[in-house]
């Protein structure tokens, strides 16, 4: 027998105003101790599966809005489930038929334990024991609810009429009473309905498919293929699905119902009054003085101050407060509902997501990023400045060469997305520069100079090669110095085919590292940009040698992830630098690869790129919703530590995933962007800079913008655009113009 908690983790606990309100529902809140009710119910079925692999069998169920919420609170507790969403909510029914398919699909005698996320049960181990006792009957086909010993009448719960003493069969269920006949139905010794059930996968359908055909129709229509990933989206189909609650759809016809007593201490915290008798729901600072039996909750840093009052609750959030007589908590719900008519801002938790996030991103780069970095982020010579401080001033650093080409691509691209400021005049004065102090008399691009234009390194690194052709590309495309620049990429072809390696093996890096990917990826975009361009068939050479590069060399064979660091043989180097996988890397190459693939209609190249894609999500920490530096070679992460550029790469890579794709995994890969973009903009200043690099903690270090980050950035407003003229993005104007 193998159990499978289910959470359900809808509703939006409307009697608990202004503390939960449907974007932040109360199961997502501390209302009984410092964890979320969620977090509790977790914690309290976690000790039932076994780690690894059995982690999967807890599922939750929830509507997609609550993803992010659900795997952020996974992540405090460092557990993982496999999570089941809706993409509408249907009532508890259609919600349960859907976790009985999916286990059924697993393990049809799989015991299903569908629990509420939202309860406060003190005593876990009792209630582990119940469910363990339960499932010995559900295994032979009983469908067991647990009901409630009662404290005393209560009108806020349904109750259930137990065929006799101990586990029995049930008798009929009942729904909320008055205030007499709850007190007749404790006297006659019925228990409240808690609304937890167990019962095998198997017993569900098959009930279902005697009571509620349509809904269990829906629930296997709905269930995509399930993914190597712990998310299934439930398709369209699950529309369909009558809205009714299961007590409605099976238990109040079904002859298989059976009831568990239980006496552990139990409340689904449906009122203010409830939370108060846990003892523990107050939050905040009170003082009060002749303050008697109070609930009193308020945000962190304020003081509520009372005197003179008794059994009331005072609830204070940033938007609206609730004062109000603890014994009439029910009639809560009635005046929510005045609320949602004369004041519908405030019956949700405000939308802390700014409306046209693509927009304001695009008004960012065009306002903010593009004025300052070609204004202050220029220096005397005509070159582009390595950084600036948060104040805009430039820092005193050596000038790379990457720094340069890189500041020449962004304002290409600036003037061809239609940016009015002077990007032409910035690209000219770059090229300039790159010309004239950079070029090396053999064509090679040299690494770095001092500040006084003095040579500091004449190498030519591969990097330096691969964003000196990118830019000149570019600016070939943007019409600026059209000839030079051909002529000096020529030079630089001429260069490269005379030394390209054999296949299997990348041209060599200059440095610590010689066999290395990275620089190979940036010789594929460059050498892309220049075939998309058709002034010479050879780049075609270059670009088909690193795909087949990647697709066989860099990229393991075994996982689909692509390493960075490789030994002379071109195989995984040795100890760390092997095993280092980097998201934002598994990103670049993805939107790479698949441009590549499209162009030769290659399906081993978009198939690596997908995947690709995915093992970046590997890197992206639930918690903080970014993605960070580094992985190790099994994919689980290696550091917290998160720079701006993965989330750039994240954002672009995401887009072009979701034009590949269709249906819900199209909106799984939007969903994935606007999380991206949620990333990127937490490092974006409203001047212009940056900050680069964000610690476990979710401190920013302070120091300046590095220049080279613009480079990601308008990668990804790019593919924005792109994403914007095939109509993935609605209405939004996310340009430059």
């Amino acid at each position: 027998m193998t159990f499978y908690p289910v959470i359900m983790c809808g509703g939006a606990g409307s009697r608990l105003w202004p503390a939960s309100r449907p974007r932040r529902p109360k199961q997502f809140l501390a209302l009984a101790g410092n964890r979320s009710l969620f977090q509790e119910t977790v914690l309290r079925v976690a000790p039932m599966i076994a780690g690894g692999e059995d982690a999967r069998r807890l599922i939750v169920v929830a509507g997609t809005g609550y993803a992010d919420a659900i795997a952020a609170q996974l992540a405090e507790l460092e557990m993982t489930a496999t999570l089941l969403l809706e993409p509408e909510p249907r009532d508890s029914g259609p919600a349960m038929a859907a976790a009985a398919a999916l286990v059924a699909r697993r393990d049809p005698d799989g015991i299903m334990a569908i629990i509420a996320s939202d309860h406060h049960i003190p005593d876990d181990q009792a209630f582990r024991d119940a469910l363990t006792l339960a499932a010995v009957e559900a295994a032979k086909g009983r469908i067991v609810t647990l009901g409630i010993a009662p404290t005393e009448p209560s009108s806020a719960y349904g109750y259930i009429c137990p065929a006799g003493p101990g586990l029995t069969a049930v008798e009929r269920f009942v729904e909320k009473p008055d205030a007499e006949t709850a007190a007749r139905y404790v006297a006659e010794g019925y228990l409240w309905n808690s609304g937890n059930f167990i019962v095998s996968a198997r017993t569900l359908l098959a009930e279902l498919d005697k009571h509620a055909p349509e809904m269990v129709a829906a629930a296997h229509a709905s269930l995509p293929p399930e993914p190597d990933h712990d998310t299934v989206r439930l398709t369209e189909a699950f529309r369909a699905a009558p809205r009714l609650s299961i007590d409605y759809a099976v238990m109040e016809k079904s002859d298989r119902t059976s009831v568990l007593p239980v006496t552990f201490d139990w409340s689904d915290l449906g009122a203010w009054d409830s939370v108060l008798a846990t003892g523990t729901g107050a939050s905040g600072l009170h003082i009060g003085i002749d303050s008697e039996t109070c609930l009193v909750r308020a945000p962190e840093g304020m003081v509520v101050a009372t005197i003179g009052l008794k059994h009331l609750a005072v609830i204070v959030e940033p938007d609206a407060v609730l004062v109000a007589d603890l014994s009439r908590s029910q009639e809560i719900k009635s005046l929510v509902e005045r609320i949602k008519a004369e004041a519908p801002h405030h019956a949700d938790a405000p939308d802390l997501r700014e409306g046209q996030p693509y927009v304001r991103f695009a008004d960012w780069m065009r306002t903010a990023a593009l004025p300052l970095w070609s204004t202050l982020g220029v220096d005397d010579q005509g070159g582009f400045v390595e950084a600036l401080d948060l104040d805009g001033r430039a820092a005193q650093m050596k000038r790379r060469a990457r720094v340069q080409t890189r500041q020449i691509f962004v304002f290409c691209r600036a003037g061809q997305l239609g940016w009015s400021g002077p990007w032409r005049a910035r690209v000219e004065a770059g090229l300039n520069r790159l010309f004239d102090a950079y070029v090396r008399p053999d064509g090679a691009i040299r690494n770095m100079l001092e500040l006084d234009g003095s040579v500091l390194d004449d190498s030519g690194p591969l990097y330096e090669q691969a964003f000196g052709l990118l830019a000149l590309a570019a600016a070939h495309e943007a019409g600026v110095m059209v000839e030079r620049c051909n002529a000096q990429a020529e030079i630089m072809l001429e260069a490269l085919l005379a030394a390209q390696p054999p296949a299997g093996q990348g041209w060599t890096e200059v440095g610590s590292h010689p066999w290395q990917s990275n620089a190979n990826m940036h010789l594929f975009e460059a050498a892309q940009a220049w075939e998309v361009r058709d002034v010479d068939p050879r780049w075609s050479q270059i670009t088909d040698h690193i795909a087949r590069l990647a697709l066989t060399t860099l990229i393991d064979s075994t996982t689909g992830a692509l390493h960075e660091f490789f030994d002379a043989d071109w195989r995984p180097a040795q100890g760390e630098d092997g095993r280092l996988i980097e998201p934002g890397h598994q990103f670049e190459w993805s939107w790479l690869l698949s441009r590549y693939g499209r162009t030769r209609n290659d399906d081993q190249a978009i198939a690596a790129a997908r995947l690709l894609y995915d093992h970046g999500m590997r890197g992206v920490d639930p918690r903080r919703l970014v993605a960070v530096d580094a992985l190790n070679s099994d994919l689980t992460m290696a550091t917290g530590r998160a720079r701006l550029w993965p989330q750039s790469e994240w954002l672009r890579a995401a887009l072009n995933m979701a034009a590949m794709s269709k249906g819900e995994t199209r909106q799984l890969r939007l969903d994935d962007a606007a999380k991206a973009l949620r990333a990127l903009r937490r490092y974006l200043s409203p001047n212009g800079t940056w900050r680069d690099k964000l610690d476990e903690h979710g401190t920013f270090l302070p120091e300046p913008a590095p220049a080279s980050s613009l480079y990601h950035i308008m990668g990804a407003l790019d593919q924005v655009c792109i994403a914007q003229r095939e109509g993935l993005l609605g209405d939004a104007c996310a340009d430059l113009t």
